[in-house]
């Protein structure tokens, strides 16, 4: 297997000037991590923002990350986008499809300081696939949040994926076909494509990634979607990514 030399972090975003920060300063955190532990990777990180009508842009101009703008309304298109941005930098150029690890999380979400350090481990013990836990933030209302702990189990070989905590090598999101241009399930359709074609994957919770506790999201049949239908229902058997 082709150790990693570079990763593009993927992030969608549309109108999260307030969280977009804590997001990118975690990813920040991360990034310094795999540099401690792994020397000669770079890593790009590539924010895509989708309709934004606010300050998003200037927060990211705030850190070491690139802004790229779409008018899409749909999360598949802008982690595509955010991909195919990062890939055609010198850094991920010059590495390679079989060289390049794709992380992707979301605007409102926080990654661990061991988020890309964990994956670039899995990638190079021969994993092409990293699909990682998500929970949400402790401030989600708690009929919720007991609805949500009591369908969750969090551990190694989870069934989840979510776009938030995911991670694929370069040929294998190539193989794949990409993220598809959908407003949700995008992830989980990169997921089942990638495993369709036989491609190593691990399922685990030793990279858990902290998300908002928001009822209200971007993208309708989204996360927060659910976590709001979880007060009105909370049996609901289905996830979204």
């Amino acid at each position: 297997m082709t150790p990693v030399r570079h990763v593009v972090v993927a992030v969608p975003a549309r109108d999260e000037e307030l969280v977009l920060g804590r997001c990118l300063a975690a990813i920040g955190r991360a990034v310094r991590d795999l540099a401690a532990h792994r020397s000669g990777i770079g890593v790009d990180v590539v924010v895509a923002l989708d309709r934004c009508r606010d300050a998003s842009a200037s927060v990211v101009a705030a850190h070491p990350a690139l802004a790229v703008t779409l008018d899409a309304g749909a999360a598949g298109a802008a982690r595509h986008l955010a991909v195919t941005v990062g890939r055609s930098l010198p850094g991920a150029s010059r590495a390679g499809s079989t060289a390049t690890w794709l992380a992707s999380t979301d605007a409102d979400s926080e990654v661990p300081v061991h988020w890309l350090s964990e994956q670039v481990r899995l990638a190079d013990a021969g994993h092409d696939l990293v699909v990682g836990t998500v929970e949400p933030h402790p401030d989600l209302a708690p009929g919720a949040a007991a609805a949500w702990r009591a369908r969750h189990v969090l551990e190694e070989g989870h069934p989840h994926v979510h776009g938030a905590n995911l991670g694929v090598r370069a040929d294998a999101y190539d193989e794949a076909g990409g993220f598809p241009p959908w407003p949700t399930h995008e992830d989980v359709e990169l997921v089942r494509r990638v495993r369709a074609a036989g491609r190593a994957s691990v399922a685990t919770d030793r990279l858990r990634v902290v998300t908002s506790a928001r009822l209200v999201g971007r993208s309708p049949g989204g996360f927060a979607a659910y976590l709001g239908d979880l007060l009105v229902t909370p049996s609901a058997e289905v996830e979204p990514a």
